[in-house]
């Protein structure tokens, strides 16, 4: 029993590579689709082992699968291709001459073979198993880089702000700053992430049971939403809905929903680091139970929410200025050469204009004087042929 559960859980790592937030997820997500319908692959799948899935032993298996599916993959792969391709054209576009990182352009398709741009191969469900993994694995570092970047440029912009006020002005805006972050500090106690009060308060404010009825199996089975027997990334942050309301409220001005989802993250993070969930992403019901008898789980530390945290030092908010002022130098200088070739351009359209003009009055000109001989051709003496009529 306990290897067909391993057999299930290598299978749905597979399947969960569908719900990634990568760039390249719709691809991912289709691909996996169409592999599903095919009886041979499927059966192969559930009993490979996570080791053949990573390693891209279990690809080549892909030489076994039918006709009718390996067209509609090599259909999806043109398409991917396709799209890459206007994806990085209308990055080059907007680059122009300026430096171009052309690593980073062809690391856009460390997901599939582009040197054959026609034909799903097995390289291409090798590179694709590879480069989702170890994205995915990377993925919550990034968005934890990102979400520092965020709070960096809203310090920044806080600031540039201040130094357009006047003294008195500026006073003021901090005063409201600091009443602000007063206003959002306030809320009430934060449980500890998947502690027994954490989902006890699920059980009773989401479920609707007796918290004294508290059963750790049946809060599992409910929450797993796909019935699929793991609680996936999605189904551990719906966990933590109840405990963000208490700090989070969209209609506050002192609230950020954007540090909201920060927090979501961090709390997903805790359990699966608590259940040693994090290499394969999903929890089984076994790690679950075995996690609700830990100390952690009955008698959590507190929990430090993000705004008890410093995200960054003052050092590394003057380095990420530093570079927003290189960025904004580069930017300017570009705006500066298009608006002198905006300039160039206009002048030579005014001048051209001034030409057709020219043109066209010389023109109508000589079309008048065409007009006017074929209407009264001079005669001999320069006087008209024709005597008036008596």
């Amino acid at each position: 029993m306990q290897g067909r559960k391993s057999f299930q859980k290598h299978y749905c790592l597979f399947l969960n590579l569908k719900d990634t937030g990568l760039y390249y997820d719709e691809y991912l997500k289709q691909v996996i689709d169409v592999l599903e319908t095919d009886n041979h692959f499927r059966e192969k799948l559930q009993k490979a082992d996570i080791e053949e899935i990573k390693s891209g032993r279990l690809s080549k298996e892909l030489d076994l699968v039918s006709h009718h599916v390996r067209t509609k993959l090599d259909e999806l792969k043109r398409q991917e291709v396709g799209r890459l391709r206007m994806l990085i054209k209308a990055k080059l576009d907007s680059l122009q001459d300026t430096g171009i990182d052309h690593h980073a352009l062809l690391k856009q398709f460390d997901h599939l073979n582009h040197l054959n741009p026609d034909k799903f191969e097995s390289t291409d469900l090798d590179m694709l198993i590879k480069a989702a993994t170890s994205d995915l694995e990377h993925y919550d570092k990034t968005r934890h880089e990102e979400f520092k970047k965020y709070e960096m440029m809203k310090e920044h912009e806080r600031r540039e702000y201040l130094k357009t006020l006047n003294e008195e002005k500026r006073k003021e805006e901090e005063s409201k700053f600091e009443e602000m972050k007063k206003k959002h500090e306030n809320h009430p106690k934060i449980n500890h992430p998947g502690s027994k009060d954490q989902l006890k308060e699920v059980w009773e404010e989401t479920d609707g049971l007796d918290p004294n009825d508290f059963d750790p199996k049946t809060f599992f089975k409910l929450h797993d939403v796909n019935n699929d027997g793991f609680l996936d990334e999605q189904e551990l942050e719906a966990l933590f809905t109840k405990e963000l309301e208490k700090i989070y409220d969209p209609k506050n001005e002192e609230d950020d929903m954007v540090e909201m989802e920060e927090e979501r993250l961090r709390m997903r993070e805790h359990v699966m680091n608590e259940v040693d969930a994090n290499k394969d992403r999903l929890v089984t019901l076994e790690e679950f139970l075995k996690a609700t008898e830990k100390k952690e789980f009955l008698e959590p530390d507190s929990w430090e929410t993000l705004d008890q945290q410093q995200f960054f030092t003052e050092e590394e908010l003057k380095e990420y200025e530093n570079l927003i002022s290189l960025q904004e130098n580069e930017l300017k200088k570009k705006a500066d050469e298009l608006q002198k070739q905006k300039e160039e351009l206009q002048r030579q359209h005014d001048q051209l204009e001034a030409q057709k003009q020219e043109y066209h009055q010389v023109v109508q000109q000589m079309e008048q004087k065409k007009l006017q001989q074929e209407i009264s051709p001079p005669g001999h003496g320069g006087e008209s042929k024709f005597e008036p009529l008596i």
